[in-house]
């Protein structure tokens, strides 16, 4: 089917270009960690990204740069610095603002220029390491290390626009570690000649406005979300046990203009969808914990081999 999609050969184009330096990717002074995917959402990463900055701002100030998709704004701008939030949802973009509530020592920014976004994180805000959040298939700015998640339906999906898929599965050996996501649901492998790491989401809790973790064994929810696969979220509620007289599903990144709360009903969300939202006693979020085993010592041990082995900025 590749063959008569003109988008295949729109990727194939662009990646040749950069991988023979026809196209220039610019280095940083400091490690880049890039956490991407193949396909358009629903694979878990800003998860991933929140669960990597956590670790890495035990040891470094980490500086988490987005491109602030379906933002209101345009150019450089910091959603947080060390915790401390700097800008709505609005101007950052969802994903953005919920990494600037939920990480309490990293800072965050978006532009559309990474090759400058990072640039500044360094200068301005003193970052040792970066997170390139979606960035697999932004070359401009090299990575030192690239980890890509994969869902099982990639394996089988198609390229843009017939499918999901951003990239076809041969784009894998960019990667330097592959993070096959929702375990939980269902476990699945894959071999491959590098680094396969599993993602579980663990210490399931539905979390209330104020913060606090409350019992849902006699509670019914209207559910909704505006994510990438909003059938994940759906999907992992029912195995959870919780009770959901109606869910709702809108499209990823959706505004919530309109969405009104009902006094006499209970609401769950996302923890991405419940930012957007004004605080209410009747709103709630589902969060949770994620189990990687040894991906953090990976990325750790070749954050410490790169330094070592020094840097140089490619101009």
């Amino acid at each position: 089917m590749n063959l008569f999609n003109p988008y295949y050969y729109a990727v194939k184009l662009r990646n040749w270009l950069y991988d023979r330096g026809i196209l220039k990717s610019y280095a940083l002074d400091v490690p880049v960690v890039c956490v991407g995917n193949l396909s358009v959402g629903g694979s878990g990463k800003t998860s991933l990204v929140r669960f990597i900055s956590n670790a890495l701002s035990e040891k470094f100030h980490v500086a988490v740069l987005l491109r602030g998709y379906k933002r209101k704004t345009k150019g450089l701008l910091v959603a947080s610095y060390r915790g401390e939030v700097k800008a709505g949802w609005e101007e950052v973009g969802d994903e953005a603002y919920m990494l600037s509530k939920v990480l309490k020592n990293s800072s965050v920014l978006v532009c559309e220029d990474r090759v400058l976004g990072g640039n500044f994180a360094i200068k301005e805000l003193e970052a040792e390491v970066i997170i390139l959040d979606d960035g697999f298939q932004h070359r401009r700015l090299k990575p030192d290390l690239s980890i890509v998640l994969l869902k099982e339906g990639d394996l089988k999906d198609r390229l843009l626009p017939f499918g999901r898929l951003r990239e076809p599965l041969s784009a894998l050996k960019r990667a330097d570690a592959v993070v096959l996501s929702y375990q939980d649901v269902k476990e699945w492998d894959l071999t491959l000649e590098k680094p396969v790491f599993k993602l579980y989401r663990t210490n399931w809790r539905i979390v209330s406005a104020d913060g606090k973790i409350v019992d849902h064994k006699d509670k019914t929810f209207v559910a909704f979300s505006a994510l990438g696969d909003n059938g994940q979220f759906f999907q992992t509620l029912v195995k959870l046990g919780i009770k959901v007289e109606k869910f709702l599903s809108f499209p990823d990144h959706y505004h919530y203009k309109n969405f009104v709360l009902k006094k006499e009903k209970l609401y769950l969300t996302t923890l991405k969808d419940f930012f957007k939202l004004k605080p209410s006693e009747n709103l709630f979020y589902l969060d949770f914990d994620l189990r990687v085993d040894g991906l953090l010592g990976f990325i750790i041990n070749n954050i410490r081999a790169g330094s070592s082995a020094g840097r140089a900025t490619d101009s």
